[in-house]
């Protein structure tokens, strides 16, 4: 086993790439789900497995394998003694036509601007980050004009064009350090999940919000759930964020990756 220490992400993403080339038969990363996006980039489609110790704020990524709150010791221990498995992932392509994988949710709207303004808050740690920019960007509450086409998982096409307070695609359950956006999600089956938030008044929202943590929000009026191959999310100064990181303003891409990423799993 050899330790790769890395200052910046750069440094990081070509300290993954060199191991790889090298012939590393295995990856271990230590962070949150920002990290773990750096070598999703560099292993997606490579069979290499990749552990994770989550050590960072979100950790949803790791949530969703089972891996949640375990200490180096616990999650080394996972990677020795637990079996791989294959998950998918979901391409984001830009504008521009860049384009980068994620393994957890893609926020657009009021998600994106909670973890706008989580990822400037120095402290503190873990989801009470994100319940504090919850309750701050609340009180700034404006839904957003979108236009969504998703490819549904039978292969129709839908198109919602319509006011948004959010969308969220998700190839996992949670996002923001535990939050089931996305409930029924499934790291496995091949295709995404979209929930799609209409717009709804302060009060409304402030009355939705618990059933959001819980996971029981897809049975309101204004929740709109669709199971889905891709997306295409098009909104005016609307920026998109995946795995917590992010990635440009919309338009954007999504589609999934059957099978894309191969992982330890306790």
């Amino acid at each position: 086993m050899r330790a790769l220490p890395a200052r910046t992400p750069g440094e990081a993403s070509a300290l993954l790439t060199d191991a790889v080339g090298r012939g590393a038969e295995a990856v271990v990363v230590a962070g949150g789900d920002g990290t773990v996006g750096l070598a999703v980039q560099v292993l997606a489609g490579t069979g290499i497995p990749l552990g994770i110790i989550p050590t960072g704020t979100g950790n949803d990524l790791a949530t969703g394998l089972g891996l949640r709150e375990l200490d180096a010791d616990g999650a080394a221990a996972a990677v020795i003694g637990g079996r791989v498995r294959e998950i998918d992932l979901a391409r984001l392509t830009r504008a521009d036509g860049t384009s980068t994988l994620f393994g957890t949710v893609l926020a657009s709207g009021f998600d994106s601007k909670v973890n706008d303004r989580a990822n400037r808050m120095p402290w503190p740690r873990g989801h009470v980050r994100y319940d504090i920019a919850i309750l701050a960007e609340f009180l700034r509450l404006r839904a957003d004009p979108f236009r969504i086409e998703l490819e549904l998982a039978d292969g129709r096409v839908e198109v919602v064009d319509d006011t948004l307070t959010l969308t969220a695609i998700g190839n996992g359950r949670t996002y923001g350090g535990g939050i089931p956006i996305c409930p029924v999600a499934d790291l496995a089956d091949g295709l995404l999940d979209a929930t799609i938030v209409r717009r709804v008044s302060r009060p409304r929202l402030l009355r939705l919000l618990p059933r959001v943590y819980r996971g029981t929000h897809p049975t309101i009026p204004e929740v709109s759930t669709y199971r889905i191959r891709s997306a295409r999310l098009v909104a005016s100064g609307v920026t998109a964020y995946a795995d917590g990181e992010p990635q440009g303003p919309l338009p954007v891409h999504v589609a999934a990756v059957p099978g894309a990423l191969r992982v330890f799993a306790p």
